[in-house]
């Protein structure tokens, strides 16, 4: 059974990811070729190092410093879900809020906990004001299906933030 939890700052630490398996093998991801997206062979393993590590567990304490929304979901104690969503409105008359991380360990992957996971963090967000929830989403083939299976389209705004730091991402939103 898996059991989400609102967490707090003192909460994560490295510990807390010590059962969480990051590893997907991608093959096939989408690439913006002018106003369409075409799917192309780009083969890579992405998975987190022990710095990419420190880095999320110092994005994620920020998040909850700076009135975000941090949501684990456990299996027996163990994190195998989590999301994240920013507290600071950008996007004009969209009134986006930042969807910044939403990861589900390779071993629960299919199980319904991203879903689970995004609809919750898509709760929050609408309460505290947002009509659209943005996304800038890894481009594997298979992580585009599932946000596009919920709804997820183009986003009307892309982030310039986004699209610089992160150029092979899919710019997403999500109606709320």
């Amino acid at each position: 059974m898996i059991e989400c939890q609102t967490l707090s700052y003192d909460r994560i630490d490295r510990d807390l990811f010590r059962s969480f398996i990051r590893h997907q093998e991608v093959n096939l991801c989408y690439r913006r070729e002018g106003d369409a997206w075409d799917i192309r062979p780009d083969p890579f393993i992405d998975d987190w190092s022990d710095e990419d590590l420190h880095v999320l567990v110092d994005c994620l304490r920020n998040t909850i410093s700076t009135g975000g929304f941090v949501l684990g979901a456990f299996s027996n104690g163990e994190l195998k879900g989590f999301a994240s969503v920013e507290s600071a409105f950008f996007g004009g008359e969209n009134r986006y809020l930042d969807l910044t991380s939403l990861h589900v360990s390779e071993d629960m992957r299919g199980k319904g906990i991203g879903k689970k996971l995004f609809g919750k963090a898509a709760k929050w967000a609408k309460g505290q004001g947002a009509k659209k929830l943005y996304i800038s989403s890894h481009s594997a083939v298979e992580t585009q299906g599932f946000y596009r299976s919920l709804g997820c389209v183009d986003a009307a705004e892309p982030n310039k933030q986004h699209v610089t730091s992160q150029p092979l991402d899919c710019q997403l939103e999500y109606a709320l």
